[in-house]
């Protein structure tokens, strides 16, 4: 039921052919004397192979050669060539230059069917014969079915042409060969004279088949090889006439085959071979140039790592590794990015110059729907001109970079549908005065002198405030106030250190019970303590009678009357334990004394530290 379905689809247009086109065609003095066609079907990308003998049997000259497509092709063919070729067998040689191909509507043809005219470098005469061969690339006509799978399900496809060759002219005789993946179809239209090899699927031969003869057929098969799209790829070609072409590609990925359903269990992936998902991919290979260099690879998140580099003479191939797994319906994006050597594509001619280049994407069997090459050419560039091998947008924009004064000129392509065979070299021509490309080196030479220059005259300069503005001289006060207030936190941190050597006799008293020793070091604290306190009298004095010493005064006051505070606590208790230690009270009945005091002392080593790190702040 479901294979009747498949080829249910086809039959509308063999209704449109059965009313097929104008007398021109049907009187038409071209047969095709052999038809052999080869398509490829072991990948995204399908390649119809068709080798035709042409031969005249009227007396007029033809110069060109109708190509036919049915309409459901026709919108996804992506690249079409078509080559004479001389000689049989082994001696068969072909110019490899393309014929001029171009679409045309001759009259009376309905929509369901496209012609491509082929023109002929020379006319055929009468009686005469010649091979052409027509290579013609699709893209997007292979069917997932089903559209959907789970993770560990294989990739199924469908595929539908004609057994016989779909053309305006007769055929003598004619065969089909279909190269698949390997050997696992799952149905395919058993006509006569069809025989499956392998992986090759052929069909004929077929003798005397009338112009447009269409005989359906539908292949079911295996395909787990990546189904990567780019939906849009930005190719941006920097050139630098200080010996580099840096290429920056921009890819948006998404994995184009059957669907991924249900969830995606790591798991599974990691450890169960028959779930990873085969058709699912892991990594791409970008071929690049060969002496390719600086090749990097990130995304939005940053650089990966998980990718290879490895390269010769002739190539270097880039091994990408997505951050996850790429099953159907799944995206990505990421960069790459790397240099070329200058020489390797840049060439002058007739007073200009011109860069010599790819115009695809380096990655493998990768389908592009949309292509933008940007080519960024040195500032001062003109009379550019582009010379491409096959039709493409084209317009111009420009991109200001640095030490750029009025921006680089850009040269931007756009091109849909674009596939591996259109990675064919392409021209931008432009003039450029070497003189310009002095024109960075003398800005920055310029931008150091006068930097310099700047420097040099900043040293040398007086540019100080006026001694007798009101600023200066309340710049004076506040310095003044700043080193005022300095002095008397030298002042406090020395009473602190005489507060500690009084705190170290008590120790000592513990210890040796010398009760001597502890009084004469309270009696030279005590005359180092007034010492001091007639060292602050005057600095205090200052800031109380200076303005601007306002919002830090009552810190310093404060911090002078917790200071002197502690200082009475501490002398309370050092006298309570020497006189202890006369009466020679207990040790426990000594600490029961000075619990209070010494609760007070700790409370006022705080703030006094709290204050002194305040006023070093300022």
């Amino acid at each position: 039921m479901k294979r009747d379905m498949m080829r249910s689809n086809l039959f509308p247009l063999l209704f449109a052919f059965a009313f097929l086109f104008s007398p021109v065609f049907s009187a038409s003095d071209l047969i095709l004397a052999k038809v052999d066609r080869r398509i490829d079907l072991t990948s995204q990308i399908v390649r119809i192979a068709t080798s035709l003998k042409v031969e005249n049997t009227g007396s007029d000259v033809v110069s060109e050669i109708l190509l036919s497509f049915p309409e459901n092709h026709a919108k996804h063919l992506a690249y079409l060539k078509a080559i004479v070729s001389e000689g049989k067998g082994k001696a068969k040689t072909s110019s490899g230059v393309g014929l001029p191909v171009k679409a045309v509507q001759p009259n009376d043809v309905p929509p369901a069917l496209t012609i491509y005219s082929v023109s002929l470098p020379k006319g055929l005469g009468k009686e005469h014969s010649l091979t052409l061969d027509v290579l013609a690339v699709f893209t997007h006509i292979l069917q997932p079915f089903p559209e959907k799978i789970n993770q560990g399900d294989v990739q199924l496809l469908l595929f539908q042409e004609s057994a016989h060759y779909l053309s305006p002219y007769a055929v003598k005789a004619q065969s089909l060969t279909l190269k698949l993946p390997d050997a696992r179809i799952e149905s395919y239209s058993k006509l006569e004279n069809a025989k499956l090899q392998g992986s090759e699927l052929k069909y004929g031969p077929y003798e005397n088949i009338p112009p447009f003869s269409y005989l359906p057929i539908v292949i079911h098969y295996e395909n787990n090889l990546p189904f990567a799209v780019a939906k849009e790829l930005v190719r941006e070609i920097e050139i630098s006439h200080w010996g580099n072409v840096q290429i920056t590609e921009h890819y948006d990925i998404i994995h184009a085959g059957a669907q991924s359903k249900g969830e995606f269990s790591r798991l599974d992936y990691q450890t169960r071979p028959y779930l990873r998902g085969a058709s699912a991919f892991r990594r791409l290979v970008a071929k690049l140039p060969p002496r390719a260099h600086s090749v990097y690879y990130r995304d939005e998140i940053g650089n990966i790592s998980t990718s290879s580099l490895w390269g010769d003479s002739k190539k270097t191939e880039l091994e990408i590794e997505p951050r996850y797994p790429m099953f159907g319906g799944w995206k990505t994006t990421f960069t790459i990015g790397y240099g070329l050597p200058l020489q390797d594509f840049l060439f002058g001619l007739d007073g200009k110059r011109f860069l010599n280049i790819s115009f695809g994407a380096p990655i493998y069997e990768l389908v592009i729907d949309t292509l933008f090459v940007k080519v960024v050419l040195p500032e001062g560039s003109k009379d550019i001109s582009v010379s491409a091998p096959f039709p493409v947008k084209e317009w111009q924009e420009t991109k200001i970079s640095h030490l750029d004064i009025v921006g680089r000129p850009v040269v931007v392509l756009e091109k849909n549908n674009v596939v591996p065979e259109h990675n064919e070299h392409f021209q931008v021509y432009y003039k450029f005065n070497s003189l310009s490309m002095l024109r960075e080196p003398f800005m920055l030479i310029s931008g150091f002198f006068f930097l310099f220059i700047a420097c040099i005259v900043y040293s040398h300069a007086d540019i100080s405030i006026s001694k007798s503005s009101a600023s200066y001289l309340a710049k004076l006060q506040w310095d003044e106030v700043q080193a005022t207030t300095q002095l008397i936190h030298g002042i406090i941190s020395r009473c602190l250190t005489a507060h500690d050597k009084l705190e170290a006799s008590l120790h000592d008293l513990s210890r040796t019970g010398d009760v001597q020793a502890c009084k004469a070091t309270r009696k030279s604290v005590d005359s180092s303590l007034k010492e001091l306190s007639k060292e602050l009298k005057q600095p205090l004095t200052f800031l109380q009678s200076c303005p601007q010493a306002t919002q830090i005064l009552p810190k310093v006051e404060e911090l002078v009357t917790k200071e002197r505070e502690l200082q009475e606590k501490l002398v309370v208790k050092h006298t309570t334990v020497v006189d202890g230690y006369e009466k020679k009270s207990s040790g426990r009945e000594i600490e029961n004394r000075i619990a209070s005091y010494q609760q007070k002392i700790t409370a006022l080593k705080r703030e006094v530290d709290d204050l002194m790190d305040f006023i070093d702040e300022i």
